[in-house]
């Protein structure tokens, strides 16, 4: 297919896209209701559809009195028979792929369904729906004239049943349609590898000879990547290999301490970056406009949604409500209908509404990844924003980073505890920890009145990472590449304790 030919291909499906987007947009809850009727319908039959009545649900809120809020837990011994071979109990169609998923580094994995319905009506059209906006907002691109480079997980198959469990990106990789794997790279055979560390090299092999025009990825891992091709052609920035390259789109994680890494890799300002909301539960927000940090709640993807405001998550005042009732400003948790079978499902993100006039929203961390030990109600959101504020005015980069607390003995107060992976040290690491602790107080009230006069919270405490510290403590876990996330806040010690314990024998061993 020549370059002319995918360029008249993508104008007239960009023209028809937009069109559809703007509906959304004008008729929100309205399309909404009508994929909640649809998803009750088409799943009237199955075992969860007989259940809960699905055949006599008329209404929003027939669907919310009838069908209980759902975590993995509750529905595992649904998935596991549906791997085991059995039809038709949450949804009516086959179920031959499962995302395997986390959250965070626990060894245990979900399996989270992926229909054909979900594949193509959410995942495949979503990745349209990328390009067509990256292209509406810039008319001139020439992505099309080189590849993009796709960094993904691997699957693995499951003999007994015939399915296949394995990273969301390696699902759809597998998957892909004629017209994205004609212009992708690594070729499936690289890109679907199972070790991480054969894989990287391999797909540096591979990419360095092509002329790749864009970079889809999750931050963390796209960066150990690049950092490799620099490494392996001798080049000074990306730039200088593939000196076509246009935009980065990515997800998974906060882009925010990443950023100026990225600056040094790809040094040009035409350089675009586009940020996704995707899980392996579905394919929620994309960024709309170039240079924003709003994403656009895509609401024609086969997906339900309804949020819990989480002043009053997992307290007896908790509160489900649909859509059309979110209030600009709050915090909330996502809870997912889906057409995959996940009913009422939360997924464990938590997001705030930026605009109603269309509903566009930023992602604001985990309903499980936030501190709260002393009434702080740290949350990721939060993190970012004080060390995004404090690597300005230090000189400094972050590569990763995780906090724990510090629980009150008795004797010593409560604080928060910080394992931070420089990219590029601080002169004074004190001065650092004191600077992130004033711009996190400045961030969050919360935080601010624990730690005035030393009251609750005593200042926060740095621990300075040894090269390579997460990375080699996600290969002790058998979570690297992929979408295998660092967790950066928790409410309990067990993280940090893995990763003081590590870099204490990589300190005695340097």
């Amino acid at each position: 297919m020549g370059n002319a030919l995918i360029n008249s291909v993508v104008s007239w499906f960009l023209k028809k896209r937009i069109h559809d987007m703007e509906l959304f947009m004008k008729h929100p809850q309205e399309l909404q209701n009508n994929i909640l009727q649809d998803l009750v319908y088409y799943a009237r039959h199955t075992e969860v559809g007989k259940r809960y009545g699905f055949d006599s649900i008329k209404s929003y809120r027939d669907f919310a009195d009838r069908v209980p809020v759902s975590e993995y837990a509750e529905i595992q011994s649904s998935i596991q028979r549906s791997r085991n071979g059995e039809g038709n109990i949450f949804w009516p169609s086959d179920i031959k792929w499962y995302a395997m998923s986390s959250g965070t580094t626990n060894a245990r994995s979900k399996f989270i369904p992926v229909s054909q319905q979900s594949l193509e009506d959410c995942h495949y059209a979503a990745a349209k729906d990328l390009l067509c906006m990256f292209l509406n907002n810039n008319p001139d691109s020439k992505i099309f004239k080189g590849k993009g480079l796709r960094l993904g997980g691997s699957n693995v198959l499951d003999k007994k049943s015939g399915t296949v469990a394995g990273d969301l990106s390696s699902i759809l990789i597998d998957n892909m349609p004629f017209w994205a794997d004609y212009s992708s790279t690594p070729g499936n055979e690289v890109a679907l590898m199972a070790n991480w560390e054969t894989k990287m090299p391999a797909i540096v092999k591979e990419t360095i000879q092509e002329n790749v025009t864009s970079l889809a990825g999750v931050p963390s891992w796209m960066m150990i990547l690049l950092n490799n091709v620099l490494e392996t052609t001798a080049k000074g920035n990306v730039l200088e290999v593939w000196p076509h390259m246009e935009v980065f789109f990515h997800g998974g994680v906060s882009f925010d301490p990443y950023v100026e890494q990225y600056q040094k890799l790809l040094p040009n300002d035409r350089i675009k970056y586009y940020e996704t909301y995707n899980a392996s539960e579905g394919f929620f927000a994309i960024q709309d406009t170039n240079d924003s940090k709003e994403l656009l709640l895509m609401l024609d993807y086969g997906i339900f949604y309804e949020f819990i405001g989480m002043k009053t998550y997992g307290t007896p005042d908790e509160k489900i409500i649909p859509l059309d009732e979110v209030e600009l400003g709050e915090n909330y948790a996502i809870i997912i209908t889906t057409n995959a079978g996940l009913w009422r499902y939360k997924i464990g993100d938590t997001v705030r509404f930026t605009s109603k006039n269309p509903y566009r929203i930023k992602v604001t961390g985990r309903t499980k990844h936030h501190i709260n030990v002393f009434g702080e109600e740290l949350i990721i959101e939060n993190a970012e924003a004080a060390l995004k504020k404090t690597i300005s005015e230090i000189a400094c980069s972050i590569k990763d980073y995780t906090v724990a607390p510090v629980f009150m003995d008795g004797k010593e107060k409560g604080a928060h505890e910080w394992m931070i992976e420089f990219d590029t040290q601080p002169d004074d690491v004190s001065a650092f920890a004191k600077a992130l602790d004033q711009n996190l107080q400045r961030e969050n009230s919360d935080y601010e009145a624990k730690r005035a006069n030393n009251i609750t919270l005593t200042e926060l405490r740095i621990h300075n990472a040894k090269p390579d510290l997460f990375y080699n403590w996600l290969k002790q876990k058998n979570k690297l590449g992929g979408q295998h996330k660092i967790p950066r806040l928790s409410n309990s010690r067990d993280y940090m304790e893995e990763l003081l314990q590590i870099n204490k024998v990589m300190a005695s061993k340097s």
